[in-house]
């Protein structure tokens, strides 16, 4: 365990976003024996002119204007850092000379702001952590001199049009010239070891509380016309990242079998034929803390995963979920699925998911509920900074 350090994050999202963060949980994690400041991204200037309204670009603006301090405490050992300096958007800009001229501005009136924080925290000897920021931390270790610095990789982030047109040629750069690299899945570990040698998989810390303590059996009104068995599915319903002919294949070659997907749909899902077919069931979005009543009444769970630059490298989330619950399920098989092998079956393509599921359909039992939600619960924010505290000790070891 690292103890009595002070660490500095710098990531892709702020303190304030609404949605899950693999940062903001690592940041409270470091924060149980470290000092931890974590920095929000600055606010750049087309988000400045879009967002005059919304109540978290004000508070950025009013603390550039100097009308708010930017520097709060938010826990006894966690900091949280608004920069006060305005940043400008750049990734429209063509060419590798002009957007690097840019960046480099951009990157010092970030780093400005930080060593203001530094200065103020009396921060010594300290470790920055960065949570895949290609562009505006780029020059960071070079500005701020951290004792150590460490790129988190979570997403394949030049899979996306954003990152991809100027983070194809400097991600690799930035890979390279951290001193350690951590990932969240044995793809980005293996993306990344192409240009730093000292790259690590650390895992994926989820918070499976409301999965694993659910004890509630009464049925649900939307199951009363559904016909068992149950093959079911919870989360955002994306042609980017699911299958639909995958979809489509189970439902019309096991007509017995009820599919049901609880979630929202993007434009392709309404527009697919999956609503034609009569044994496929959308039950729409849910509240979070509602999906385990749904996840417990399915026989059994599936993740028919798209394979695309997109998806490739993430790691599966929701796999936890359905065994942390003690769910039979079944996935595409990917690099990053492999450490679930054991505990799920994993399949190359639509027509292996039928005897897939026939198989789970049939075998399951108390002992294999009991491993599955053992297996899920190892996937713990604690365990997983455990691993990061692991490479941080061998790295300066070195």
């Amino acid at each position: 365990m690292l103890k009595n350090r002070d660490i500095i994050i710098v990531g892709q999202q702020a303190w304030d976003t609404e949605i899950g963060s693999n940062c903001k949980n690592i940041a409270l994690e470091f924060s149980k024996t470290n000092r931890v400041l974590y920095v929000n991204p600055p606010l750049d200037r087309i988000t400045k002119f879009r967002g005059k309204s919304d109540p978290k670009v004000q508070k950025r603006l009013d603390v550039i204007s100097g009308d708010q301090n930017g520097l709060e405490k938010i826990a006894p050992n966690l900091y949280n850092l608004y920069p006060n300096k305005l940043i400008e958007s750049i990734n429209w800009l063509p060419g590798d000379f002009i957007f690097d001229l840019f960046n480099k501005i951009n990157n010092k009136r970030f780093a400005s702001c930080i060593k203001a924080a530094i200065t103020e925290l009396g921060l010594k000897d300290y470790i920055l952590f960065n949570d895949s920021d290609i562009f505006r931390s780029f020059y960071l270790k070079e500005l701020i001199h951290p004792s150590l610095s460490i790129y988190y990789s979570r997403d394949n982030m030049i899979a996306t049009e954003y990152y991809r047109k100027h983070g194809l040629k400097l991600e690799p750069k930035i890979i390279a010239k951290n001193d350690l690299c951590t990932a969240n899945s044995e793809y980005l570990k293996n993306y990344c070891k192409q240009f730093n040698p000292n790259a690590e998989y650390v895992g994926q810390g989820c918070d499976l509380s409301i999965f694993n303590d659910f004890h509630d059996d009464t049925e649900t009104e939307e199951f009363n016309n559904i016909k068992l068995p149950i093959i079911g599915y919870v989360g955002v319903l994306t042609s980017a990242r699911l299958d639909i002919d995958l979809i489509s294949h189970l439902a019309t070659n096991k007509p017995e079998w009820s599919i049901v997907l609880v979630g929202p749909e993007d434009e392709a899902f309404k527009n697919s034929n999956l609503h034609q077919l009569p044994n496929v069931h959308f039950l729409g979005p849910k509240s979070p803390e509602d999906l385990p009543k749904y996840v417990n009444l399915f026989d059994v769970c599936f993740n028919p995963q798209a394979i695309n630059p997109l998806t490739i490298g993430n790691y599966p989330r929701k796999i936890d979920e359905y065994l942390a619950m003690g769910k039979p399920t079944v996935a595409t098989r990917t690099e990053s699925m492999v450490v679930f092998k054991d505990y799920v079956s994993l399949v190359d393509d639509k027509f292996e998911y039928v005897p897939a599921i026939e198989k789970l359909l049939e075998g399951n039992n108390s002992d294999l509920i009991e491993a599955r939600k053992r297996f899920a619960l190892s996937h713990s924010w604690e365990n997983s900074v455990n691993l990061i505290y692991k490479a941080i000790d061998q790295t300066l070891k070195s």
